[in-house]
């Protein structure tokens, strides 16, 4: 479910230690010149940390902190393969423990023959029959690529094939199925279309960045990357019509969506930029796309990195857009996943993945302090699709929707994402709030611990800059809830020290959600 030049200083916040670990600001073009600095010795690098002759490493991100650390994130090739669950990060400079650390999503070795058994049209008809059973249609597969599937156990030669057509509910669907190269066998699945639940009713008069042409305003924010709001006009495919009006005063209709979802997507921007130094979802100054109106009596709404696009439904009956706020922030917040962790929409990492959604959409609206919405740490409160007046979830305590888990268990890994993400965002709520009973913004909440324990919280400013932190600089591809507690951990030794107040905080937060 359910969005500049280097700057240095000291932190400003209270108990915040002296500069440390806080990243710093870098503009489009000093981003892409650390990328390319980074690349150029990349080579070297892969030497300096063992890989093998095969190997090669291709940067995706580079962030910089305030004490000289460098925190380089690389996707890894193997004779020209793409190595599926081979990225890592390598941590330089003041902050890293000997001058080099590195965090591996596998620390498998690889050696595989790259000659495939099986031809990939094999490997089609195994994808093509391993998705039939999640589609309303018979889906299309794309052409498979070899791949070296090393996310689990031990490397071996693969096809990765990227089915699409259409989920149960509507949604779009890009299905990633892994199978053995030289055996047919299906290795692994994962969805790339991330969904969520949501609503706009509530955001009441709202400010907007607008373009003129002509005589005509639009739906265009040139202040946040150039980001355009379509309607798709029932539509499923393409972009529909950008919206366009003849004065600068927006609303009634079908603009209606439009606007929430172009009020949602500028906020967003906003708290990432502001509150991190995020200049856009890539974080390199672009805007995304939002579609409203998307389909029939489609109650959902999705994010998808193909097109680099927010899209949301009516609701039942086309009476109810799911454009709200928070699920805005939550789709948006699947687009930065994307860019720095890329955590996998399955298993362990997915729940990490939509309690990443859940947390920084929980976080935005707190940001946009909108008196008709204000902030909570309830998920999708304002929809009523239960027809009761429940939200979708709980943060303080996941299992009172009924399906999410408070704490993790051994199974967890099999449970759906959005419930899976429980424990997660139960972490986020204790270490924010601490358990107990409390009010706020008039929601009155009572968090339980798995073992009983008091936990007293850092306050939500300092736990999303350490989640923030744990997600560009510690979380691979495959992180689990026990490499989540190290990678906050970490995050939390670097922004305000290893004997912190807050430190302590982050173990016995997770400690509350039985990851120890």
């Amino acid at each position: 479910m359910v969005v500049v030049g280097v700057q240095t200083g000291s932190a400003s916040a209270s108990g915040d230690r002296d500069s440390g670990g806080q990243p710093l600001t870098l503009s489009a073009g000093q981003r892409t010149a650390a990328i390319q600095e980074a690349q150029s010795g990349a080579s070297a690098t892969a030497a300096k940390i063992g890989l093998g002759g095969k190997e090669k490493l291709i940067v995706r991100d580079v962030v910089k902190d305030a004490d000289g650390t460098v925190h380089t994130r690389y996707e890894r090739t193997y004779d020209g393969l793409p190595v599926l669950g081979g990225d890592l990060i390598v941590h330089e400079g003041k902050g890293a423990k000997d001058g080099r650390q590195v965090t591996k999503a596998t620390d498998a070795s690889i050696a595989v023959s790259t000659s495939a058994s099986l031809a990939p049209a094999e490997a089609k008809k195994s994808a093509l029959s391993a998705a039939a059973d999640q589609k309303t249609a018979k889906p299309a597969g794309q052409t498979p690529r070899k791949v070296v599937w090393a996310a689990q156990g031990k490397p071996v030669l693969a096809y990765e094939t990227v089915v699409t057509g259409v989920q149960k509910d509507g949604t779009p669907s890009e299905l990633h199925v892994i199978t053995n190269a030289a055996t047919g066998k299906k290795l692994y699945q994962y969805e790339a279309i991330e969904t969520g639940t949501g609503t706009s009713t509530y955001s009441g008069t709202v400010p907007l960045t607008t373009t003129k042409s002509g005589s005509q305003f639009q739906l265009t924010d040139g202040a946040r990357g150039g980001h355009k709001t379509y309607d798709l006009n029932q539509g499923q495919s393409g972009t529909g019509s950008l919206f366009t009006n003849s004065t600068d005063t927006w609303g009634g209709g079908r603009q209606t969506a439009g606007v929430d979802a172009h009020y949602g997507a500028a906020v967003t921007w906003d708290f990432y930029k502001n509150t991190f130094g995020r200049n856009g979802i890539r974080n390199d100054g672009k805007g995304a796309y939002s579609r409203v109106h998307y389909g029939n009596n489609y109650v959902n709404a999705f994010w998808s990195d193909s097109c680099f696009c927010m899209t949301y439904g009516d609701g039942e009956g086309n009476k109810n857009p799911l454009t709200a706020l928070d699920v805005a922030a939550h789709e948006m917040s699947h687009g930065v996943t994307a860019a720095t962790a890329k955590l996998v929409y399955s298993g362990e990492s997915g729940g990490l993945n939509e309690a990443t959604s859940d947390i920084f959409g929980t976080a935005t609206e707190f940001y946009a302090n909108n008196k008709t919405d204000v902030g909570d740490y309830l998920i999708g409160e304002k929809i009523n699709i239960f027809g009761n007046g429940k939200p979708l979830r709980y943060m303080d305590k996941p299992s009172q929707d009924g399906k999410s888990k408070d704490s993790w268990y051994s199974g967890i890994g099999g449970v759906d994402v959005h419930y899976s993400s429980g424990p997660a965002n139960h972490f986020f709520y204790l270490l924010s709030e601490g358990s107990g009973k409390k009010t706020i913004n008039g929601v009155t909440y009572d968090s339980p611990t798995a073992d009983g324990s008091k936990v007293t919280g850092i306050g939500r400013d300092k736990a999303q800059k350490i989640w923030y932190k744990a997600l560009t600089t510690q979380f691979t591809s495959n992180t689990n809830y026990a490499k989540a507690r190290t990678g906050t951990l970490n995050a939390a030794a670097s922004l305000y020290g290893n004997n912190s107040a807050e430190y302590k905080a982050v173990a016995a937060a997770w400690s509350g959600v039985n990851v120890k």
